[in-house]
């Protein structure tokens, strides 16, 4: 017969990997085309047409602020939230996501008068005319509209799917009056009150602010050890002066009381030499905690003596005068000593100066020794020492109006320290009143808008009843915790955290003194008592629903609303507006319960771990007050997102990793393969070495899939019985039941890190260097008869569906574009449900005897690797080693499969000895019992799969082939296929 064999090329006749599917992804450039394509098939719609009649699975969006471009904690946030809806949407739910943003608020208000006035040089309107405040309004709505577009664009870009088309606003009509009917139940249940307490004032903002609102920087304050000189006590005492310490010179004035601590061991003590220019001199008595005395008298360059005890009863029975008495004809009034269980000795000097104006703990000791103190004709009254802008009142001689030049200030416009400190620190030195001073470094609140100091100041707010009994035996407080512990955290801690936070808040300050948002729609008389009226609710809810809640700044809208039932004149219009976490804090009550597609409670709330004092605080607390529980049943928290060396990210430190930016250079996919394989739960770092280390991790991962896309190419859609499958097949078909439940379970567990992670190590480890390395001679090579080309290929077709399903919620573009090159009919892979891989695929015997056969496997890849290293070859084939056993067991394992060994090595041949191996074998420390020693091949390399055998040259017809080649090709050629 002719010798045909010069005539092939044998690379034509070879099952070579065959896609278009590009090794350079280009993700950039594709992206924007598969994110179009998703648009312009309607894929969210597609999405809730296949759903229908499925169980819903509901993420409800903690809205983002509608103020600017996204930036990196944005990114993470959502991208984690689309990860969950679409994983959900794979496993046979109906995971709707409808995205929202927050718009009201005073970061808008001041971006309107920064760039509609103030640039412009005009003057902001006088708000209390109806006309300019429904304007400035106006304004606020368009600015908040336009940054929902940008954002909308942003997070889309993401990959995000979602109903952008429709949205919640909190400032949508509809949205402002349901906000407006939650607050209106909070009235008419009694839980909402007006009262006047000190609340964190911003003299910036002018406006009270919540605990949410509010975080701890750093700050230099001027700390102060006062005198107060002892009016009435045990006679020893009188005479003497009970010494305070405090960080807030200028809330000396407002002082009332002195507390301290039964618990607490004081002393008296005797001056016995003074070296400073002030304070104390030899022979003055002072009261002091033991345990701060000597810190204190060193501060103030003293030398001292202790005398005797002071018992608590001596403390409780003594009375004190004002250290200020007599300025600008005040400060006349008797000052009590109280007891109070937030006194320590851990710092100062035992005894806390007490102002009720300017801090919580002072106004509640202040509030439960009222009664006892009116008794003994102490006037409980109190001062409202400092005014919205920082300066001193008439309640504050000597540092208010009636001091020369004017009022002293606390802080100014601009969030400076004002002068209060230094004309208070004065006034006591001159008085004789100053027992030392100096200056401290600590965590200071400052509002989160503007990132300037705030204060404790006293003033009219209204509040909601964290302790008030809601007739069933219950306050919102113990409704709150009770909800927590049916809620289920991850991770876990968050629960303790969010727990301690409802345990010691105070009521809730819900009125802002701006103008941009939903008001306190509600009418008051002068005694503060609410208007209970439901026809009257009815009209505000009513006019909000079709007008917004402009109507209640406009014209005539008190008469409107009162609606002849009530007497004008008698019924104040409250114009405060809501704490805006009392907006997002009511989502729930017109998105998840109004809307037909989604449902109440959600399965999830998922936001940064600040929103334990923000949106989870808010919306839990507004739930338990109007429906008894929260509105969640899960709650998932994420870390912030720090630079490479565990920095805040700033502009000014100039390591800030913008979203854009990494979609535009690297691509969307690549942002999103960090977040999931990052612990999201802790903060995390991000720069571009840990950018380019999940571009590395990417590739690795595209051109496995490209590699099974190729290998699929010629995919006839042939079926074997897992029965007849060889071991290794079957083995890739338990490792796929593995992972199948591993993936489930990350999914429902929240772990995207775990999914991936072993994801990645498979696809790279397992299959790339491992199945498809040793599969790849009998997919190019087998005839097309072959049973394990066949069974390589199914298994290879349900590895591809698997993984790239499985990935699709985590890399939605690269699973996309990779679905479609595989079925290029198919709608999207975010249509499909994640495959059912049948139990019966596990194997775990095979599995043991498999990992004990790749160990061996390891040793001798290891041994050919010194040999390449060395130039001895140039390809494993090129080898035939001698692989020494000593272990029978591992001896057994690696003979009794079906598969020859050299097969498993990617070598042309292999023997098994159990004999000593030779001084010099290669080893492995981790591998005990086997050795191997190279040997070359022996015979001729086929010139189509390149393995060196014995009877290459054996068929006539292909003499350059070996046997198992020469058979195959007679078999393409009778296929046509030659």
């Amino acid at each position: 017969m002719t010798d045909t064999s010069e005539k092939l090329d044998y690379s034509k006749t070879l099952y070579l990997p065959q896609t278009d599917f590009p090794m350079r992804a280009g993700l950039p450039r594709k992206e924007p085309e598969l994110a179009a394509r998703w648009r312009e098939m309607g894929l969210y719609r597609r999405l809730r047409e296949a759903s229908k009649g499925r169980p819903r699975f509901v993420l409800h969006d903690g809205p983002p602020y509608a103020n600017g471009n996204i930036h990196i904690g944005h990114a993470l946030n959502k991208v984690l939230k689309d990860v969950i809806t679409r994983s959900f949407q794979m496993r046979g739910f109906d995971s709707n996501y409808v995205p929202g943003w927050d718009c009201h608020g005073l970061p808008i208000e001041w971006k309107i008068e920064e760039e509609n006035y103030r640039a412009r040089g005009r003057e902001k309107p006088d708000l209390s005319e109806p006309a300019a405040m429904i304007e400035f309004r106006r304004e606020c709505r368009a600015y908040a509209e336009h940054w929902i577009a940008v954002q909308t664009e942003e997070f889309q870009r993401l990959g995000i799917v979602g109903d952008f088309d429709n949205p919640y606003l909190t400032m949508a009509y509809h949205a402002e009056a349901r906000i407006a009917g939650e607050l209106l139940k909070f009235a008419m249940s009694g839980q909402l009150y007006r009262g006047s307490k000190p609340v964190m004032w911003s003299v910036v903002e002018r406006t009270a602010l919540a605990e949410a609102e509010v975080e701890y920087h750093e700050h230099e304050s001027d700390t102060v050890w006062v005198k107060f000189p002892v009016l009435e006590g045990t006679p020893d005492l009188e005479g003497a002066h009970v010494v305070i310490w405090t960080t807030t010179p200028w809330t000396i004035p407002g002082n009332r009381a002195i507390s301290f601590s039964p618990r607490i061991a004081y002393g008296l003590y005797e001056v016995t030499q003074a070296e400073n220019d002030y304070g104390p001199r030899p022979g003055e008595k002072l009261v002091f905690a033991d345990a701060l005395a000597e810190e204190s008298f060193a501060k103030a360059k003293l030398q001292f003596k202790r005398l005797r005890d002071v018992t608590a009863d001596e403390l409780s029975a003594t009375t004190c005068a004002h250290p200020l008495k007599g300025l600008g004809g005040g400060y006349n009034f008797l000052v009590p000593l109280l007891p109070g269980d937030h006194v320590t000795d851990e710092a100062g000097t035992g005894f806390v100066h007490t102002a009720p104006g300017h801090g919580r703990e002072d106004f509640d000791v202040w509030m439960e020794a009222r009664a006892a103190l009116e008794a003994r004709g102490i006037d409980t009254a109190i001062p409202f020492t400092v005014d919205d802008a920082g300066f001193f009142t008439k309640d504050a001689p000597g540092f208010g109006p009636d001091r020369e030049g004017g009022p002293a200030r606390v802080i100014d416009d601009k969030g400076r320290k004002g002068d209060a400190n230094k004309a208070v620190i004065g006034a006591l030195i001159e008085r004789d009143m100053l027992f030392a001073r100096g200056r401290l470094k600590h965590q200071y609140p400052h509002s989160w808008r503007s990132k300037k100091p705030v204060i404790f100041r006293n003033t009219p707010q209204w509040f909601i009843a964290m302790d008030r009994d809601l007739g069933d035996g219950t306050t919102l407080r113990t409704r709150a915790l009770k909800a927590i512990d049916e809620t289920r955290f991850v991770p876990a801690s968050g629960q303790t955290r969010l727990r301690s936070m409802i345990e010691e808040r105070p009521d809730w300050v819900l009125s802002r003194q701006r103008a941009w948002g939903v008001p306190i729609c509600v009418f008051v008389d002068e005694d503060g008592n609410v208007l209970k009226d439901k026809a009257v609710n009815a009209r505000i809810l009513e006019a909000f629903e079709t007008e917004g809640a402009d109507a209640w700044f406009a014209e005539g809208a008190k008469e409107r609303f009162l609606g002849g039932d009530h007497d004008p004149a008698r019924w104040q219009q409250v114009m405060d507006i809501l704490d805006v976490w009392f907006d997002s804090g009511s989502t729930h009550s017109f998105t998840l319960e109004d809307r037909p597609d989604l449902k109440w409670p959600a399965d999830v709330y998922l936001e940064g771990s600040d929103q334990h004092r923000g949106w989870f605080h808010s919306s839990l607390l507004e739930s338990c007050g109007t429906r008894g529980r929260a509105p969640f049943e899960t709650v998932i928290t994420h870390g912030f997102t720090m630079d490479e060396e565990g920095r805040k990210m700033s502009k000014s430190l100039g390591n800030t990793v913008v979203p854009q930016d990494v979609m535009e250079k690297s691509g969307a996919d690549i942002l999103r393969l960090w977040v999931v394989t990052t612990d999201y739960w802790e903060d995390q770092r991000l720069g571009q070495n840990i950018l380019q280390t999940n571009i590395d991790a990417y590739r690795k991962l595209r051109n496995t899939i490209r590699w099974m896309l190729g290998t699929l190419a010629h995919d006839e859609g042939e079926e074997v019985a897992h029965a007849d499958m060889p071991e290794l097949e079957r083995l890739m078909l338990h490792r796929l039941a593995e992972l199948d439940r591993l993936v489930r379970k990350g999914y429902d567990n929240f772990d995207f890190k775990r999914i991936m992670r072993a994801l990645l190590d498979f696809m790279v480890v397992e299959l790339s260097a491992f199945y498809f390395d040793v599969r790849k001679d009998a997919l190019y090579c087998d005839a097309p008869s072959s049973t394990r080309r066949k069974a390589a290929i199914q298994v290879v077709r349900k590895l591809f569906d698997c993984l790239v399903t499985w990935m699709a919620p985590m890399l939605p573009f690269t699973m996309e574009e990779a679905w479609l090159a595989r079925y290029p009919q198919a709608e999207s892979v975010h249509l499909e449900q994640f495959p059912e891989v049948p139990g019966e695929w596990l194997d775990e015997a095979l599995a043991r005897k498999w990992r004990q056969i790749r160990q061996v496997r390891r040793v001798v890849t290891g041994a050919l690797e010194v040999e390449r290293r060395n130039k001895t070859i140039g390809s494993s084939l090129e080898a035939a080693p001698i692989v020494y056993i000593a272990d029978p067991a591992l001896r057994e394992a690696v003979a009794g499969h079906d598969m020859a060994m050299a097969d498993i090595c990617i070598t042309s041949g292999i023997e098994i000895r159990d004999e000593t191996p030779p001084a010099g074998a290669f080893t492995l420390e981790d591998v005990k019992d086997v050795a191997v020693v190279f040997e070359r091949a022996r015979g001729r390399k086929c010139a189509r799969s390149w393995r060196y055998t014995e009877d290459v040259g054996s068929d006539p017809e292909f003499p350059e082939v070996s046997a198992r080649d020469a058979a195959a090709l007679r078999e393409l050629r009778a296929l046509g296929r030659l």
